[in-house]
């Protein structure tokens, strides 16, 4: 094992192979610095030794990446200070550094951490599918970087740089591993010159394995793999002044992958009692709940399921007549109101076996091309990277993930009217069976989600350079990033289907086709036909939402170095950034129809558009900013060390703002909405950081060392809204100290640490509105569901809430006309309309003798009371990140075979999932453990491992999503994979 010297760092000294965008020669260490390998970085966009880089950077090669069995970027953590990862609930993932992430979820939203391949920023990426294989190392910058990597770096940056071809010699490595799961992976690479100046190198990767996951309902095992990568690189140097490479990268995944974990919901009954009135039956206390209570996620009730009796779906379908029936002439409803859909349903408390109706789908496709050209022209060097990127994603998975209870009437049998003839067909639920066109055949309640992109990525960047002799050099350069990308997500669910075919597409014992021209009169909705694998994306029988963005972003940058003396230099630089994102509004269209005239009828739904979607003219959002940094950095002579370097800096770092997703197209005298910014702000910060790096006894042991600073103005995090990625911002402090240090006190022994301490603070006077806690304790106010249009949960004073209890509508078994009045409390509810057209677009509540306007009696138009903010803990940020690792080689048969032994203990202190703080957002402290033993023999360059990830089988909650406020407000919680226990047979050539 290399010995870990010039910085402590889990790296191997490395040159710049041939054909790299910065393959200047590298340097070496002098006589008397350091009797280790030299560590090579290019974080600076050129290349330096990492202990001669003033910022806080680990650099991990490919063998340091195989010791801390580090296989994709997930578990990059368990490597790097104040560093977390979790997944998120759609296509894209949360890598955080110094507790500022991608909490932002939009289309048009840019990652916090930039992600770059060979020093490109990637603004989508598989960083999170994909496995690390034949790298050269991973640099992961930490702190904003605001110059050289630009617009989207406001936290840090994550540069993924992969071994290049070598003029040297032909040679190759194989992979073979098995283990838990059924676990199948091969690996390797080979690599041929083709003359002195010419070299292909060809490295390829593929896991296959069971899933970690079972489900118990489909007694399947799902959250599998099946990915493959591949990687073809080429280098020529026809002269001695001019190198070129070009990669290109391919990923493909094919399986049954889970994008998130077990749902959780400690269920909330509702209230008994509002004010002095008791609430009077169990339909009217589920229209006063919110599904899922704000409670810990680790108690036992956290595994109940949410109480969605009074939610507008099953309400919906519940007022629906499905028939009459025959020997009481009596009609039969569409959904029984006393029967709760996930009634006594508990969930496992293994996180990793859940029960649901619908297996998960998984498909990605991931090419990088990648031309880098380097001139030297003198002291000078010109840079050309041109890159290209396409990304396909398709993942669908159970959405309410649980199984619910048989909802379905048993329509065979029933008649068209009292007396009347039978239901043609035997009705739309013969059997209590309904056949949606998506999801198929069910007498359960059934809900599936779809999550889908597709984008295309140019970035030109050109780079001039220096390497003088005299006290200045600078690195000067422009780029141009163009972004394309459609982001879709669907929730198809058979409720939804059956009350578009009942409730708005019946006309008496007729269900009209909405394709086809239509001669009755009235409200018609599309109901898309084709099976889920082939949707024509224009139901209104589903959510959609459809998001189209361009992002074009111009910058141009530079950085000046100046060694004042010999032991003394600073670095000064500056970069200008415009952007800008071009969106085209497509509002959502779920349940909602028009006339044969495409027009609004103005009394159900509010729609203007039976079927597709309208699409308005674009929204163009531009914003620039200048940034940059100044260093100081001090390299004394000591008595006490190798080297030493201590660095001061300022920075300041941007990324761009952009657009929230347009709700839904609805005629406004019918659903009127409290209005929501059209978009979000940009995101700055303003960093201080203090550091030393040093090697000690002779490369024997090295301390790095940093202390920051970090002031946030405008940090973007979401939350669902009215069914929506509604974005938000909010000013936060940062701040804390990061230690690194290894020490190989012999040649057997090695020892690695690192320790991440940080505080982050929400600023004065932040607001937001909790969706799980709207009231904020006002006794005064009471949460209602709302009516079928509304996706959101609204407060109604509690005054008027007793008066509807009190009145004599409130009849069972769903509160008839009263419920509908509770439900018109809120913003944007049903109206009179058809009830009773004398009084026609008066609200519901009129009939009462009270007025009310939602819009402005309630605050902030009914949607809630602001929950202060002031001085809480940004999401994703422990206090603590710790890691040590200790290795031990003993030599057989003369040192022919050398066996190592590693192990490698992590732990992360307890933080918080949302902004709030709150009882449900306390996510527990966690650790994990991951032992290897390797057997070696140098001579051949075989190994053979055995290893072992998550020795305790520990099942932590990393994060979770909090879904909307129709779905109960479940939690979606993600978790570490299980115990893995593999071997691994590695041999060059």
């Amino acid at each position: 094992m290399a010995l870990i010297a010039g910085g402590a760092s889990a790296a191997h000294a490395q040159e710049e192979p041939a054909g790299s965008p910065a393959s200047a020669s590298a340097p070496t260490a002098e006589a008397g610095e350091t009797t280790g390998p030299v560590i090579i970085v290019t974080a600076q966009k050129r290349v330096e030794r990492l202990i001669d880089v003033p910022i806080a950077i680990t650099a991990l090669s490919n063998e340091a990446l195989d010791d801390y069995k580090i296989e994709g970027g997930s578990e990059l953590l368990r490597a790097v200070p104040n560093v977390n990862f979790s997944k998120s609930n759609f296509s894209m993932y949360n890598f955080s550094i110094r507790g500022i992430g991608t909490k932002a979820i939009s289309a048009a939203s840019d990652p916090a951490v930039a992600v770059s391949f060979n020093n490109i920023p990637l603004i989508r990426n598989r960083l999170f599918e994909s496995e690390f294989f034949d790298m050269e190392r991973i640099e992961v910058l930490r702190g904003p970087q605001g110059t050289l990597y630009g617009r989207n770096a406001t936290s840090g940056v994550v540069n993924m740089i992969p071994a290049m071809p070598e003029f040297s010699e032909f040679g190759g490595e194989v992979m073979a591993e098995a283990g838990s799961f059924d676990t199948r992976r091969l690996g390797g690479h080979v690599n041929v010159p083709l003359g002195d100046r010419l070299a292909v190198r060809a490295a390829g990767m593929m896991t296959k394995r069971d899933g970690y996951d079972f489900n118990t309902f489909t007694n399947k095992r799902v959250n599998g793999r099946d990915l493959w990568s591949t990687r073809l690189s080429l280098a020529w140097e026809p002269t001695d002044n001019f190198r070129a490479s070009f990669i290109w990268q391919h990923f493909e995944e094919d399986d049954n992958r889970s994008r998130t974990g077990k749902q959780l919901c400690t269920r909330d009954p509702g209230p008994t009692q509002i004010g002095d009135t008791t609430v009077p039956f169990d339909y009217i206390q589920a229209k006063l709940s919110q599904g899922c209570l704000d409670a810990s996620l680790y108690d036992d009730a956290a595994f109940g399921a949410p109480n969605l009796l009074g939610s507008s779906q099953i309400f919906a379908a519940g007022v629906q007549i499905a028939g009459y029936d025959p020997d009481t002439g009596q009609p039969v409803q569409g959904f029984p109101f006393d029967r709760f859909p996930y009634g006594g349903v508990v969930q496992s408390r293994d996180l990793r076996e859940i029960a649901t109706s619908y297996d998960p789908v998984f498909r990605a496709k991931n090419d990088i091309l990648q031309l880098n050209l380097e001139l030297d022209i003198g002291e000078l060097s010109l840079y050309s990277q041109t890159t290209y990127a396409k990304d396909e994603y398709y993942s669908s998975q159970d959405y309410n993930r649980f199984v619910s209870a048989p909802i379905f009437p048993d329509s065979s049998g029933l008649l068209v009217s009292p007396g009347g003839a039978p239901l043609p067909d035997g009705g739309l639920t013969p059997g209590g069976v309904y056949a949606d066109p998506q999801l198929g055949p069910s007498d359960r309640w059934l809900s599936v989600d779809i999550s889908q992109s597709d984008n295309e990525q140019w970035f030109q960047e050109l780079r001039l350079t220096s390497d003088m002799d005299g006290p200045v050099n600078f690195n000067v350069g422009a780029n141009y990033l163009n972004f394309d990308t459609q982001d879709d997500y669907y929730v198809l669910s058979n409720i939804f289907t059956y009350i578009s075919e009942v409730f708005l597409n019946r006309r008496g014992a007729v269900t009209i086709d909405c394709s086809q021209p239509e001669t009755v009169p009235g409200e018609c909705v599309y109901v898309d036909p084709n099976p889920i694998e082939q949707i024509d994306g224009e139901g209104h029988n589903y959510f959609r939402s459809k998001n189209v963005v361009e992002i074009e972003s111009w910058g141009v940058f530079g950085e000046l170095y100046w060694d004042l003396t010999d032991d003394l230099k600073v670095t000064l630089g500056g970069r200008y950034t415009e952007d800008r994102k071009t969106t085209t509004p497509i509002p959502t269209q779920l349940l909602l129809g028009a006339d044969q005239f495409g027009e609004s009828t103005g009394n159900i739904s509010g729609g203007y558009i039976s079927r597709g979607f309208r699409e308005f003219p674009d929204t163009v959002l531009k914003s620039d900013a200048l940034t940059g940094r100044f260093v100081v950095d001090w390299r004394p002579a000591t008595s006490f060390s190798d080297d030493t370097m201590f660095y001061a800096s300022a920075s300041r770092g941007y990324k761009a703002g952009g657009t929230n997703p347009p709700r839904i197209d609805v005629d406004p005298e019918v659903i009127q909405y409290q209005p929501l910014p059209a978009d979000f702000d940009p995101e700055y910060v303003t960093a201080f950081e203090i550091g030393t790096k040093n090697v000690f006894a002779g490369g024997r042991f090295s301390l790095n060392a940093t202390a920051f600073l970090n002031l946030y103005e405008d940090y973007q995090v979401s939350q669902i809204v009215d069914r929506i990625s509604l974005n938000e911002n909010f000013n936060a402090t940062t701040w804390g100290a990061e230690l690194e240090a290894a020490w190989a006190p012999t040649e057997r022994f090695r020892m690695d640490a690192t320790l991440g301490f940080l505080q982050t603070r929400i600023g004065d006077g932040e607001q937001s509105i909790d969706v799980m806690n709207r009231t904020q304790g006002n006794e005064d106010w009471v949460l209602i569901r709302p009516s079928p249009a509304v996706p959101s949960n609204c407060i109604a004073p509690r005054d008027k809430v007793e008066t509807i209890l009190n009145s004599f509508f409130a009849t069972p078994p769903d509160g008839g006309l009263a419920n509908f009045a509770l439900g018109s409390l809120c913003a944007g509810s049903q109206r009179y309309g058809s009830w009773d057209p004398e009084r026609e677009g008066l609200p519901l509540y009129a009939m009462f003798g009270f007025t009310y306007d939602p819009l402005t009696d309630a605050p902030n138009g009914g949607r809630g009371f602001y929950a202060d903010l002031s001085g809480n803990e940004l999401p994703n940020a422990p206090h603590l990140t710790f890691n040590i690792g200790a290795q031990y080689t003993i030599p057989i048969d003369g040192g022919a075979w050398q066996l190592t032994l590693r192990g490698d203990y992590y732990r992360q202190s307890e933080s918080y999932a949302r902004v709030y703080n709150t009882e449900i957002d306390r996510l527990k402290a966690w650790d994990n453990v991951n032992a290897a033993l390797t057997l070696t023999r140098p001579r051949d360059d075989f190994s053979l491992q055995l290893y072992v990830k998550n020795v305790f089988d520990d099942a932590p909650i990393t994060d979770f999503f909090l879904n909307s406020d129709d779905t109960g407000l479940t939690a979606n919680v993600f978790t570490l994979d299980p115990r893995i226990i593999g071997l691994r047979a590695t041999v060059g050539f």
